[in-house]
């Protein structure tokens, strides 16, 4: 029987009972599935170290000696053991908190030791480690590289640790070795010099050396990315039949607006409107992403691109995740629109709007008089219904779900136009995977006169300081925006919260008036507060990330963050980018505990050494891995990586899409015999990728 086809409970050293665990715990169904379950980590067991080698960096060694004393601390459950290793020359200690009744030990023996050294009280110890006479270490043992597994506490509790899991697959390897079907051709095989799956999924598990283990990985990589992007480009291939309102013309009302302007649109704008008329006459539905980081001039670029619909007889919408960031949008575009008089027509929506209000706003959009509506969700209800909605505009759209966002495929005959924005850079191994059927437009370019917003970091020790700075700021006629982690304390957490650190800034500015806004607060609530502080009647505002988009004061010069150790690089830049929105010099201030772990220095050192949102996107990507992106992503997503990394596999993306794309230019829909396999392969896989022509 087939691998992919005997179920893991007939297999040896598994039975029903290990079969159920490792169905629950990893979803383990065959033998082919514990096959792909894949090594997180290997140990170089060849390798022998001496104690006076030793350094923090290490993580797992080996040593050979003596056990020289041992005494047991302790009664009961709270018994443990501790011994001293002596190596010849120097010594160490070893830790048994658990099971020390069944630790055997003796003088005069040779033992070989393996574990995890840490250091204690200026001595190198060891936490139950592995304690093997000498007399009975095999070859195996101390030779090549030994995989180790993910496993559960379930899963250690009924023996399945990772030694477990590797004697079962070792049970596996004469049936493997007489080969598996592979998933790729031999053409691409040998294009890209990848091992065969057999061989890859032998030296995953059993590799004979460093180098087959790096190319077994390649290959496992490799496989996991190429069908990501076989799938996404697939889509984008079928998507790009469908047919799309033609609008070919530049119209009255954006040659007006443009004259209009009292400032030139940058390079980068005029570059990405020119891409999205491109599409906008192809007669093909667009869909297109538009990067730009804060501050670009994304909003202007898209109500331009309102303008060609309209001016080719269409409505426009722009969906925004929050009231607040819908009412920002209404705003500005009624600001820039004002030269035109009567021309345009706007609206608002949103869960505010009263009965009595909307029904005007329907009828404007059933009989074309209202030619922008801007809003939230609102906009998605059955009751809104347009003339002849042909674009549409999704502003950070990842805070929508896939089933709201297809609600606006039913307000026309054809799909309109879509256009995706955010301002949260994208990396590019993301981009091509994540947006990845997707058309891609970037703003890589800020309006000129836009000062460069000054990053300092502060320890919490030098509050002082900051404060005087804050409180000079405030005199000069400038506001302040603070931010903290919490709403209220949390004694598991030491971290500024919201409640007392508002609290605290009242009796230390006393003098000046101060709003408070969170999530928790009802939206009327949280609006008033944000336009008394937006029309300058309060000096700081008290607030958590609620405030991270769609907030425009240029008046407010300062952004304080509190506890900033506690949030990603792609969250800081976005607060950051709350300040620097008027004409004065605008500083971020990041306030952290003074110890700081490495990881936490680096990211605030990065904060303050740039301000390029693409260059702050790939260093979080790089310390925090794609994990964040990839959790909020719906289920039956191409996204469950079990081996790949797009934190670091960026090449292997680049070459994984390269190959996919040889494939499907001849032959889209995959129904050339010698590319039946892919399809055979996407078809077991059950991927389902963003059907990102049907957001709209």
């Amino acid at each position: 029987m087939e691998l992919s086809q005997r179920d893991i409970t007939y297999c040896k050293n598994v039975g029903a009972k290990r079969a159920d665990i490792l169905r629950k715990e990893l979803g383990v169904q065959t033998a082919m599935d514990l096959l792909r379950t894949y090594p997180y980590k290997y140990i170089d067991r060849s390798k022998f170290y001496r104690i006076a080698e030793l350094n923090d960096e290490d993580t797992y060694v080996q040593i050979i000696g003596e056990v020289t004393e041992w005494h047991t601390i302790g009664i009961g459950k709270a018994q443990r053991l501790s011994a001293t290793f002596f190596d010849g020359t120097h010594q160490c200690e070893l830790v048994w908190f658990q099971g020390a009744k069944y630790v055997k030990l003796a003088k005069g023996v040779k033992y070989l030791l393996f574990g995890k050294p840490s250091r204690f009280n200026h001595l190198y110890n060891f936490v139950h480690p592995d304690l093997t006479p000498w007399s009975k270490v095999t070859p195996e043992m101390t030779q090549g590289l030994e995989p180790y597994y993910n496993t559960t506490e379930t899963m250690k509790r009924h023996g399945l640790n990772s030694k477990a899991i590797r004697s079962i697959i070792a049970e596996l390897l004469p049936d493997l070795k007489m080969g598996v079907p592979d998933t790729i051709g031999a053409d691409i095989l040998q294009q890209y010099r990848l091992m065969s799956l057999t061989d890859a999924l032998i030296n995953v598990h059993f590799p004979k050396d460093t180098l087959a283990m790096q190319n077994a990985r390649a290959r496992l990589k490799f496989e996991e990315l190429f069908y990501i992007q076989l799938q996404i480009l697939r889509q984008m291939k079928r998507r790009e039949q469908n047919p799309g309102f033609a609008m070919p013309l530049v119209g009255t009302r954006f040659h007006a607006l443009y004259k209009a302007l009292p400032f030139d649109l940058t390079n980068a704008q005029k570059r990405v409107i020119h891409e999205i008329h491109d599409d906008l006459k192809s007669g093909r539905q667009m869909n297109r992403l538009l990067q730009g980081d804060v501050g670009s001039g994304k909003t202007l670029v898209a109500l331009m691109c309102c303008l060609l619909a309209i001016d080719n007889g269409y409505q426009a919408c722009i969906m925004a995740p929050t009231e607040i960031l819908a009412n920002q949008h209404y705003e500005t575009l009624k600001a820039f629109l004002a030269p035109l008089g009567d021309a345009v027509h706007i609206a608002l929506l949103t869960g505010s709007t009263t009965p009595k209000n909307r029904v005007p706003i329907h009828n404007g959009l059933l009989n074309g008089t209202i030619h922008i509506l801007i809003g939230t969700h609102a906009l998605l209800e059955d009751n809104v219904q347009w003339q002849n909605l042909g674009f549409v505009v999704i502003d950070e759209q990842h805070r929508f779900g896939v089933a709201q966002r297809a609600k606006l495929w039913t307000k026309n005959q054809l799909p309109p136009h879509i256009l995706v924005m955010t301002a949260t850079p994208i990396p590019r191994t993301l981009a091509m995977t994540v947006y990845g059927d997707l058309q891609v437009s970037i703003i890589d370019e800020l309006p000129p006169g836009r000062k460069p917003v000054q990053t300092i970091h502060y320890s919490i020790q030098r509050r002082a300081q900051v404060y005087a700075f804050l409180r000079k700021q405030i005199q000069d006629g400038r506001q302040i925006y603070v931010v903290y982690p919490l709403i209220k304390e949390n004694e598991k957490l030491d971290l500024q919260d919201l409640q007392n650190g508002f609290n605290e800034l009242c009796e230390a500015f006393p003098e000046y008036k101060i709003s408070m806004v969170h999530g928790q607060m009802k939206a009327a609530d949280k609006d008033l507060q944000m336009q008394r502080f937006a029309s300058g009647e309060t000096q700081i505002l008290v607030a958590t990330t609620v405030i991270e988009v769609g907030v425009n004061v240029p008046n407010a010069t300062v952004m304080m963050i509190q506890n900033a150790e506690r949030f990603g690089l792609s969250q800081l830049h976005q607060l950051r980018g709350r300040v620097g929105r008027g004409g004065d010099q605008s500083y971020c201030l990041l306030l952290t505990d003074l110890e700081l772990s490495k990881e936490t220095r680096k990211r605030m050192d990065i904060m303050v050494a740039t301000n390029d949102g693409f260059r702050i996107a790939e260093a979080d990507l790089q310390l925090r891995g794609p994990g964040d992106l990839q959790g909020t992503l719906q289920s039956g997503t191409p996204f469950e990586l079990h081996i790949a990394n797009l934190a670091t596999d960026g090449q292997l993306v680049t070459l994984a899409r390269q190959a996919a794309l040889e494939i499907l230019d001849p032959d889209p829909l995959l129904e050339d015999e010698r590319n039946r396999i892919y399809k055979r392969r996407l078809d077991t896989l059950r991927i389902e990728a963003h059907n990102w022509s049907e957001i709209s």
